[in-house]
Order: structure tokens, then C-alpha cells, then sequence
């Protein structure tokens, strides 16, 4: 397959070489020269002339304004005191009758339960992971502890909250570790 040249059609044209012996300068050259040093002079009288023009136009319509303005756009003279109504005598029969208005709700007390409820957040191999999670948990306000257990497949560390006496502390703690993304947290009954 037969290779083409692509940067080849981008070339800029050929500079033509100065008038040596036997030439003659080109007629088209001189004539442009001439053209491009006075077309810069051109356009500057070009916009003076309609500067000019609208400075004569404006001086022009001066005095042409209309002195009739509409009466109805300005503003009413604002009522004396003497002009306002009286306000009327009304009874609010609300600020009454609201105090003897009581609300009763039954609510049930909680049961205690005899279960404690504990918190972990994590699990890990090294101390220093554990660590790391329980400061986190102690910027929120919440304790934690770090339980060593051993196990068929090697030392765990685990990140613990609690005892809580009922569910509803566990789940108000949970909560409060999941606005700082701590979003592992599982609670189970308190069995250490």
C-alpha cells in the first residue's frame, strides 16, 4: 500500500524570491503596499465621521422632549392621622379558652429487661486499627473498649460500646456513629 504525505498539503506558500538581474519587480506588490499603509487612515476617519454624526444627533433632539408627563404616575400625598378609620373592637376568644385545653397521652412505661446490650463497631488483627476506631468513637462522646479474643483463625481485636440497659441507648449510639460514618455497628445481647 502506497504511502501519502499528509503534512506536505498543509505547507504555506513559497516565498518569492527578490528582484535580481533580468527581473522586474512585481506591479501587484507596489499596488498592495499603497492599499495597506492607507487603509489604516481610512478607517480612522471612517470613525470619526460617525462619532460626529452622533454627537449632531443627539444635539439635535435636545429639545424635543415632551414636557406633558403623565399626572397619574406621581405619588398620592399620604392621609393626615385625622382621615384614618378607627380599628375595630374585635375578642380573641382563643387567648381564653387555650388554658383549659389539656392534652393527655397514655404512654407505656418501658419494661426492664434483665438483658444488657453491648456495641461492636469493629474487628480487627492489630492493636493499632483498634485504636485508630476508638478514638474515632471517643470524638463522638462514646467509651469504647478493646476485647483480645482468640480464635481458630488468630487473635482478633474487637472495638466494643456498651453495657446499655435497653436497646433503644444501644440504637440512640448507633445512630450518633453513623453521622461520622461509622456505619458497622451491631448490637447483641451483652454476653462477656
Amino acid at each position: 500500500m502506497a504511502q501519502r504525505d499528509y503534512v506536505s498539503r498543509g505547507r504555506s506558500p513559497q516565498k518569492k524570491k527578490p528582484a535580481g538581474k533580468g527581473r522586474k519587480p512585481a506591479g501587484n506588490a507596489q499596488i498592495n503596499a499603497s492599499v495597506v499603509g492607507k487603509l489604516p487612515i481610512v478607517r480612522l476617519i471612517g470613525v470619526f465621521a460617525l462619532v460626529i454624526g452622533f454627537g449632531i444627533f443627539l444635539w439635535s433632539i435636545k429639545d424635543n422632549v415632551e414636557d406633558n408627563v403623565d399626572t397619574q404616575a406621581s405619588r398620592p400625598v399620604a392621609p393626615t392621622e385625622e382621615s384614618l378609620p378607627e380599628l375595630p373592637e374585635e375578642e380573641w376568644e382563643y387567648i381564653k379558652t387555650l388554658p383549659g385545653y389539656e392534652v393527655e397521652v397514655d404512654v407505656k412505661e418501658q419494661e426492664k429487661s434483665d438483658k444488657r446490650y453491648l456495641m461492636q463497631c469493629a474487628s480487627f488483627r492489630t492493636r493499632a486499627q483498634a485504636e485508630e476506631m476508638k478514638a474515632k468513637i471517643a470524638f463522638q462522646g462514646l467509651e469504647a473498649l478493646i476485647r483480645h479474643s482468640t480464635g481458630s483463625n488468630g487473635d482478633w481485636f474487637r472495638v466494643i460500646l456498651g453495657p446499655y440497659e435497653s436497646k433503644r441507648d444501644a440504637e440512640k449510639a448507633k445512630h450518633s456513629l453513623r453521622k461520622v460514618n461509622i456505619a458497622t455497628c451491631q448490637i447483641w445481647y451483652w454476653n462477656l
